[in-house]
């Protein structure tokens, strides 16, 4: 572990940053690299890659957040996963450690959703309040922070072909698709300190070499290396406190040893992804706030995203050992466009994601047995997998609420996932099952198998941001409208889901938020 820089728990003059994943690390580097200073509180563990298993289960245990969740609406979680609505990262690093390392950029019409889709009944879309040209320079800096190989700002080749990524390029060619990308934040060569990959494919378990970006090994130790970060692991935050003015002073939390502790903040930065972020929120609840801190619009924990996805396998009459390389194959974005007469908006990826035979044993089929299943499992290594990952559309009544009575380990009341999935939803994931059916028969596949989405990895919107107060949580810089020394840097602030995967849009907008807190505070505005 890096020595660090010691804080004292009476310091008013911190930024205390929760979470240290891509939004919370990245910030707290940015503004470290601008001499200002900054407590990190994680809930998780500070596991490092000597703790890294190339075994799926084992670090799923390890490393993923299994604090009581309970899923509600109508969305099958509530069936399948009814304690894991969503497949996080409790740890250092954050959802980092286990990403896959898909790195997309934002379409322009994801900006102004509302302003193109018009009203959709059963949603509340909404615009950003900010362009594709004002994020552009920062996802720039983004791609060339880490590494995302294939582009100009990293200058890294692109990832070589392995065989999955062979086969489910020749069918989308096939049936005549023509946008065929590969955006993975791995290095394809030595770049920035860290290796090149080795093609290991147990990418979602912790990249053991450290060529897939993850703040845990990158802004982290950086950070600290500053001397103007101070991480502190096995800290669950429980409240954000504030004075009369409502203005935020600082974070109550738990440590490692069960004492509860109080750190003065000059700022707070919530970052612990779209579920523990509103439910912090609602948690720190005042006789100034009553209905949750910064909540005045009661839009904190509503609007929950976690894109409309699926997953398929297709099983081909020759080997493919899809689990070689690294985890993702193809990524085909020719369906991400937008077109109405595929009778939805949004679009959508199909996204070649390789997962090893212990979890196509368990995802295939949730508790899957018989004849059917052992047959499709002895042709594990001739399959290739598609992850099916569209936009979702904001609903108001997709949220994360408090449970009335029951408690978690911390005394803090147990967060409940509630979502259903809107038609538009459904017809997106329809669209893609039915495509990636074709592509891979195009290749002479003889068996197609839909499986049921995985917990949700995507999480977004539950503190989103808005032009008006009265519409979300967070202004354009993810600042709270309500308290101005509350920022949200997860991507829990996005207004809409687009079809990409967050993480380059989070990483972007934690840059751009460092810029904007760095020059609030040189003018004494915060």
């Amino acid at each position: 572990m890096t020595d660090q820089a010691k804080f004292s728990l009476d310091d008013d003059s911190v930024a205390v940053i929760i979470g240290s994943g891509a939004g919370g690390a990245t910030l707290a580097n940015e503004l470290a690299q601008r001499g200002i200073k900054s407590v990190v509180l994680e809930a998780g563990k500070h596991y490092t890659q000597a703790d890294f298993e190339n075994d799926e289960w084992a670090m799923f245990n390890k490393i993923s957040w299994l604090d009581k969740r309970i899923s509600a609406g109508g969305w099958h979680h509530t069936q399948t996963y009814p304690n894991l609505p969503a497949w996080i990262v409790k740890g250092v690093g954050g959802s980092t450690v286990h990403w896959s390392g898909v790195a997309l950029r934002f379409q322009e019409h994801d900006f102004h959703t509302r302003t193109t889709y018009g009203a959709v009944d059963g949603a509340n879309v909404l615009d950003w309040p900010i362009t594709l040209s004002e994020l552009e320079p920062y996802y720039e800096l983004a791609e060339k922070k880490m590494g995302v190989c294939g582009t100009k700002a990293s200058g890294l080749p692109p990832m070589p072909p392995n065989n999955h990524y062979k086969v489910i390029e020749a069918g989308a060619k096939k049936v005549g698709y023509k946008n065929i990308v590969r955006p993975a934040a791995s290095n394809s060569e030595p770049y920035d300190g860290r290796p090149g990959c080795m093609q290991l494919g147990f990418c979602m378990q912790g990249c053991k070499i450290g060529a897939k970006w993850s703040t845990l090994y990158t802004e982290v130790p950086r950070a600290q290396a500053t001397g103007n970060m101070e991480l502190r692991p096995e800290c669950m935050v429980l409240q954000i406190e504030h004075d009369k003015s409502g203005r935020a002073t600082g974070v109550l939390y738990v440590d490692g040893k069960g004492r509860k502790q109080l750190q003065k903040a000059r700022i707070v930065c919530v970052a612990g992804n779209s579920i523990e972020s509103p439910r912090l929120l609602l948690n720190s609840a005042s006789s100034l706030f009553p209905n949750g801190l910064a909540n005045s619009s009661g839009q904190v924990g509503r609007n929950y995203m976690n894109h409309a996805t699926a997953a398929a396998v297709a099983i081909h009459k020759k080997p493919v050992y899809m689990y070689r390389g690294f985890d993702i194959a193809a990524v085909v974005a020719d369906e991400v466009p937008l077109d109405t007469r595929r009778g939805f908006v949004g679009g959508y990826y199909l996204e070649g994601l390789a997962i090893h035979l212990p979890y196509t044993a368990a995802f295939m089929k949730p508790g899957g047995w018989g004849r059917d299943f052992a047959s499709a499992m002895e042709m594990y290594d001739h399959m290739t997998c598609v992850w099916v990952c569209g936009e979702d559309l904001a609903r108001e009544q997709n949220s994360i609420t408090l449970h009335p009575t029951e408690k978690d380990q911390y005394g803090l009341p147990v967060p409940i996932v509630t979502k259903t999935y809107h038609e538009n939803d459904d017809r997106i994931t329809a669209h893609g099952l039915q495509q990636w059916r074709k592509l891979s028969e195009a290749v002479g596949a003889t068996r197609v198998i839909d499986m049921p989405a995985y917990p949700a990895s995507h999480n977004m919107g539950t503190n989103r941001m808005s032009e008006k107060a009265a519409d979300g949580v967070v202004n354009r810089w993810g600042q709270t409208h309500d308290v101005k020394n509350l920022f949200v840097s997860d991507g829990s602030q996005f207004t809409s889901s687009s079809a990409a995967n967050p993480t380059l849009t989070i990483v972007a907008l934690a840059i751009r938020q460092a810029e904007y807190i760095a020059s609030a505070m040189q003018r004494k505005e915060l």
